[in-house]
């Protein structure tokens, strides 16, 4: 298992999170998914086939934007 994190910017509540974690949950080897309207960090947990391309895609299509963390 790999954890990567992204910073997301756009979001303001409870239900920008939701919209992140229902796309992100929706790709092939994700198997945990943690988002804070709070403090902008997206955590990704799943297998080695999970690329960042795939998860910034998945925030693009929720409405927001997002860069891996460095």
């Amino acid at each position: 298992m790999a954890t990567n994190e992204y910073q997301v910017t756009g979001m303001t509540c409870g239900h920008c999170e939701l919209s992140i974690r229902e796309e992100v949950s929706e790709i092939p080897g994700v198997d945990a998914v943690e988002v804070s309207a709070q403090t902008g960090k997206l955590s990704v947990t799943g297998n080695a086939a999970v690329t960042d391309a795939q998860v910034l895609a998945a925030v693009t299509e929720a409405g927001y934007s997002a860069v891996p963390a460095a």
